[in-house]
Order: structure tokens, then C-alpha cells, then sequence
């Protein structure tokens, strides 16, 4: 590597690594470094042409037309009255274990989840319903909140998943085969948060007690309401399997089929819809120029030579698959306390992927490892969206609830073992389905 290099990858690690602890917002503290190493790499004139290329080459693809479809459709549930259904049906299934209350919070996430794809929505809208009556109940506020916060990134796992759209962007791997290798993953997201709130229920006598008996008629009741919302996983998720329609596609009749049915059960008011609209195209925003300025970073990366580099140094160290993968999760792990799951996966895929490539490891398989470690990063401080959501929505300061959030931490860290060195668990369904390659 020559020295004009070296100092262009200075630039771009450091530049990055500074901007994010100023905090900058993530898109600029990726772009404006990306600029200024592409700059010492290449004349102005080229770097103003081939970054203008990069931006619109990261974001010339049809499938991202899925991330604002699916946005706008968890806004349209949202809103539509959907996370209330979804929730009543949670309490039913969950009404009868310990701490009845707290478990509905994590089967509720999961299933709203599993209709929107967004794990801040899921946990804003779960807890804005369930916090107050977990308070009267008796529940320690802040631990409310912490189990609101580590359920709800269970959605970025369960299908459909904006996260494993951006991934699938970066490694060129298929949509479909993605979103069924989270379903695993997902169902071991909430089932760890159950087994943790039990052992709590277990230290609270007072929550031992079945908070719902819901008759067979009322349970029925309470499921068809819910039935509707279900049926959209069905639709979505079965459309992409059986090939009626793309992944890209899938979310605009997932968009299509919330609006019909918000306006069949007459709880969507129209006047919401400039404001939800308005939202989603936000949080598309942010989304594409992430993705934008992170085609100027692929090119320096791979101008650099930075993937292969890293791929000689690891093997050159060990060629255990075994160890390299635990310093794979712990830097991810790391990252993910300071930066949000889209820019880590945009960052650190073309660094990472082709060194398990290399070892045998599954590019299916890396990705739900890498959205689970992602998932963490979502309820670790200092930035855990989640957990700034759930403390706000739960009406309680981040601090106590931070102290809450680590039983669930360290467990689902232990589930990060599992998803890492268990890829019969990401990986069965898809090839069930013969989705895998």
C-alpha cells in the first residue's frame, strides 16, 4: 500500500471514527470522510465524477424500493389500530404464564414485528399501551420498559426485515432466502425474553398470579379481530415464496392490503395520512443516503484493499472459524453500542463477508448472525433506539432502565452463540424451501 493510500484510509477510519463521537449524524460522519479520502485517491475532477457514480450505483436498485413500502405500511398499522388487535391477541396467548403482563409485552413485539418490520415502531407502540396497565399492576416501571425494549428488535429478525434488505444489498444474496433465515433467529429473540421475565416473575410472588382466563368464545373473539393482520404475513410473506410477486413487490401490497383494511375497519383516519406518509419518507431518507454515501465508502474500501487485507491478517492469525467468528461478533458487538444497524451493515459486510466466505461460512447464515448481533446494538447503550424509546413511552428516566435491560443483554448475547454456531437454525428453513443456492 502506498503512502497516498495509507493517508486516504487514515483519513476515511479516523474521519469516521471522530464524526461518530462528536455525534454527527451517521450518513455525514460516513460521507464526509468517504469524500475526502476519495479526494487524496484521485484528482478532483475524478473524484467528483466517480462519487457522483458511487452514490447513484448504491442506490440504482430495485429492491430498495422495498424499504420505503415497508415503512410506510408499519405506519399505516400503527395508526390503523392494528398493534391494538395485535395486542389483545398476545394477551390471550400469553395471559396464563408468570408475569402474564410483561410476557404479552414480548409475544405483542413479536407479532408486530412480524406485520411491520420496524422494532422502534413495535416498541412505541406496544408500550404506549401496555406500560400503563403493567404500572398499575404493580410492575417496576423501568423493568417494563427494559423488557418493551429488548422484545421489540425481534422484528428486525422476523419477516419482513428492512435490515436484511440493506444486507442483501451489500452481499447479493436473495431477499427471500434472507427472510426466512431470521424466522429461526426471531422465534429464539422472544422465547429467551419469556425465559428471562419468568425467572423475574420467579423473584415477585405478587406476579406469579394469572392475570387473564379469557373464556373459549373471547379468545375466539379476540383472534378473529387479530385474524386480518395475520393474513398479511400470509399474503407477504407467502407471495414471495410461491413466486406470485418479488420481495420489492410484496411491500406494496403489504402497503395496499393496510390501507384496504384500515378503511374496512374504519380506524385509519384519512386526515393521519399526509403525517404517515410525511414520516416514512423521513426515514427513507435517512435510509438512502446512508446508502448513498456508503458506495463511495465500498469504493474506497475496495480501492484500498481493505477486504483483503483484513482477510490475509485474520486467516494469516488463525484459520479457526471458530475464534475468527467470536472476533467478528465482539467487533460488531462494539460497534453496534455506537451506531445504528443499517450503517454497521453497510460498513463492516464488504469487510467482513469475505473472510467467512473464505473460511465455509454460509453468506444466508452470516446474515442473521449479523442482524442479531445488530439487534443487540439496538437495546446496548449509549445510543440503543429501543431503549431510549421504551423509557420515553414507558414515562420513566434511560438510567434505571438501562440497569434493567442487562439480564435480557447477556442472555441474548448467549443467543448470539447459538445463531453464530448453530447455522441449522438460520439456515434450515430457507433450504426447506429451497431458497438456498
Amino acid at each position: 500500500m502506498d503512502t497516498i493510500t495509507i493517508i486516504a484510509v487514515v483519513v476515511l477510519i479516523g474521519g469516521i471514527a471522530v464524526g461518530i463521537a462528536m455525534g454527527l449524524p451517521v450518513a455525514v460522519a460516513m460521507g464526509l470522510p468517504s469524500v475526502l479520502a476519495i479526494m487524496i485517491l484521485l484528482t478532483w475532477d475524478g473524484a467528483a465524477l466517480t462519487g457522483a457514480q458511487r452514490i447513484f450505483a448504491a442506490s440504482n436498485s430495485f429492491a430498495l424500493l422495498a424499504i420505503p413500502f415497508f415503512v410506510l405500511a408499519g405506519g399505516l398499522m400503527n395508526t390503523g389500530g392494528i398493534a391494538s388487535r395485535l395486542i389483545d391477541l398476545a394477551l390471550v396467548i400469553a395471559g396464563r404464564l408468570p408475569a402474564s403482563l410483561a410476557q404479552t409485552t414480548v409475544v405483542a413485539n413479536a407479532m408486530f414485528g412480524a406485520v411491520s418490520g420496524a422494532s422502534v415502531a413495535s416498541a412505541a407502540a406496544v408500550g404506549t399501551v401496555l406500560s400503563p396497565r403493567m404500572r398499575k399492576e404493580g410492575y417496576d416501571p423501568a423493568f417494563s420498559a427494559a423488557v418493551n425494549a429488548a422484545a421489540s428488535p425481534a422484528g428486525m429478525l422476523i419477516p419482513p426485515s428492512n435490515t436484511f434488505i440493506v444486507y442483501s444489498l451489500v452481499s447479493g444474496t436473495s431477499i427471500a432466502a434472507l427472510f426466512m433465515a431470521g424466522v429461526g433467529p426471531g422465534l429464539l429473540w422472544a422465547i429467551i425474553c419469556i425465559i428471562v421475565v419468568a425467572l423475574y416473575a420467579r423473584k415477585r410472588p405478587e406476579l406469579r398470579s394469572v392475570a387473564v382466563r379469557p373464556t373459549f368464545p373471547q379468545a375466539l373473539l379476540v383472534f378473529l379481530k387479530a385474524l386480518p393482520a395475520l393474513l398479511m404475513i400470509v399474503v407477504v410473506i407467502g407471495g414471495i415464496l410461491v413466486g406470485v410477486f418479488t420481495a420489492t413487490e410484496s411491500a406494496v401490497i403489504a402497503v395496499l392490503y393496510s390501507f384496504v383494511l384500515g378503511l374496512i375497519q374504519r380506524t385509519l383516519p384519512m386526515k393521519a395520512l399526509p403525517g404517515i406518509i410525511l414520516e416514512a419518507s423521513k426515514v427513507t431518507g435517512i435510509v438512502m443516503l446512508l446508502i448513498g454515501v456508503s458506495g463511495i465508502l465500498g469504493y474506497v474500501l475496495a480501492f484500498a484493499r481493505i477486504p483483503q487485507m483484513v482477510t490475509e491478517g485474520l486467516l494469516g492469525f488463525t484459520d479457526n472459524v471458530v475464534i475468527i467468528l467470536i472476533i467478528i461478533m465482539i467487533i460488531l458487538l462494539l460497534a453496534g453500542t455506537v451506531m445504528d444497524p443499517t450503517p454497521a451493515i453497510l460498513i463492516f459486510t464488504p469487510i467482513f463477508l469475505p473472510v467467512v466466505t473464505a473460511l465455509g461460512v454460509d453468506p444466508i447464515h452470516f446474515g442473521a448472525m449479523m442482524v442479531f448481533n445488530m439487534c443487540l446494538g439496538n437495546i446496548s447503550p449509549p445510543i440503543g433506539n429501543n431503549l431510549f424509546v421504551a423509557a420515553r413511552v414507558g414515562g420513566v428516566r434511560l438510567e434505571p432502565v438501562i440497569g434493567r435491560i442487562w439480564p435480557f443483554f447477556w442472555a441474548l448475547c448467549a443467543g448470539l452463540f447459538v445463531v453464530t454456531f448453530v447455522p441449522a437454525l438460520s439456515v434450515w428453513l430457507p433450504t426447506i424451501l429451497g431458497l438456498m443456492p
